[in-house]
């Protein structure tokens, strides 16, 4: 696999969060030329210098309010706990930084309307970094979705067990299932199942969730049915159990299958009459490079907001979500808060 060899000028990035899914996103970032790292923040400058040395980045902040303030980076690459998310995208924007944001986007749909309400106040791109929405083969399912005829379900899965449940069951609250970060099954795995129907299917007319409701105030699992006009849609989550079943799209005259709705390698369409073909496209490429693709095209062909993950498509899931905790009782510090732009 070589380096992609995409055209100049290039955007100097900034990460704020050192975890694996910033190490995930750095190993994809390689695959854009355009890419370049500067700086990363960590809230100790022994593990900003730990990082920096790994990944090679020549600025280390401990302070987020220089880091913005900063003339070394263009964008930000947000991956800190979910409570997070608002007010740090707030902050880079109101100094002109763009900014590429982890799923969830927020706490909740008031955290989101304030991010959009800067990046048009600040003239930046906003993006919500859902990976599998931007792939080849969700595009396989786009285009495809006609063959199937009239839509009659979507049900999509994503159930994988944590192993920070083990830890909760001996007593011990780590960052998984801690509401005061905003966390829980509906905002690590469920966000998957959603945002894919949203970006098809759009807003659902009606809500109904079922969930389980662990000691510390989350949801360890959950499964939701939506309304449509014509059709219906499904989907479960957990962090609590495992499941091989995977995502369908079932229409009159056959059906789309999805292996896994978070990593898709496989789709297949098969017609009433028994007949089945692989419509799925080869990964050649890291999974996350699409979205880091995708967000750098935004800056450098001056358009606002991605037509897939759009702003709009990240509010309507929000408010899905805010939904669905409200109706399983799950409630956040940030919900009782606000954040300003």
């Amino acid at each position: 696999m070589t380096l992609l060899n995409n055209p100049l000028p290039k955007v100097r990035f900034g990460i704020i969060g050192t975890n694996f899914i910033t190490e995930k996103i750095l190993d994809a970032a390689k695959y854009d030329a355009r890419f370049e790292l500067i700086a990363v923040y960590s809230r100790t400058q022994e593990r900003a210098e730990d990082f920096a040395r790994k990944f090679n980045i020549p600025y280390t902040f401990t302070s987020l309010e220089a880091m913005a303030e900063s003339n070394l980076i263009d964008a930000v690459y947000i991956a800190s706990p979910n409570y997070a998310h608002a007010s740090q995208s707030i902050l880079f924007m109101q100094h002109g930084k763009h900014v590429l944001c982890e799923k969830p986007f927020a706490s909740n749909a008031k955290e989101v309307h304030a991010m959009i309400a800067a990046a048009k106040k600040h003239n930046v791109v906003l993006m919500e970094a859902m990976k599998p929405s931007l792939t080849p083969n969700f595009t396989a399912i786009k285009d495809n979705i006609g063959k199937i005829g009239k839509i009659r379900r979507y049900f999509s899965c994503y159930c994988q067990y944590s192993s920070r449940y083990d830890k909760l069951k001996e007593g011990i609250v780590m960052n998984a299932f801690d509401p005061s970060l905003s966390n829980g099954a509906v905002m690590d795995l469920g966000v998957y199942t959603i945002y894919p129907m949203v970006v098809l299917f759009g807003r659902p007319k009606k809500i109904n969730a079922t969930g389980l409701i662990l000691s510390t105030g989350v949801d360890g699992q959950g499964g939701v049915n939506f309304d449509y006009d014509e059709m219906n849609a499904t989907v479960i989550y957990s962090k609590i159990a495992d499941s091989t079943l995977p995502t369908e799209i079932q229409g009159e005259e056959g059906t789309i299958t999805a292996d896994r709705i978070n990593i898709i390698n496989k789709v297949s369409l098969k017609y009433r009459n028994g007949e089945e073909i692989t419509i799925s496209k080869p990964n050649t490429i890291h999974e996350y490079y699409y979205e880091i693709a995708e967000f750098i095209n935004l800056i450098i062909q001056e358009r606002k907001e991605s037509e897939i993950n759009s702003l709009e498509n990240s509010l309507i899931t929000i408010e899905i979500i805010d939904e669905i905790r409200k109706q399983l009782g799950i409630v956040y510090p940030a919900d009782k808060g606000g954040v300003s732009y």
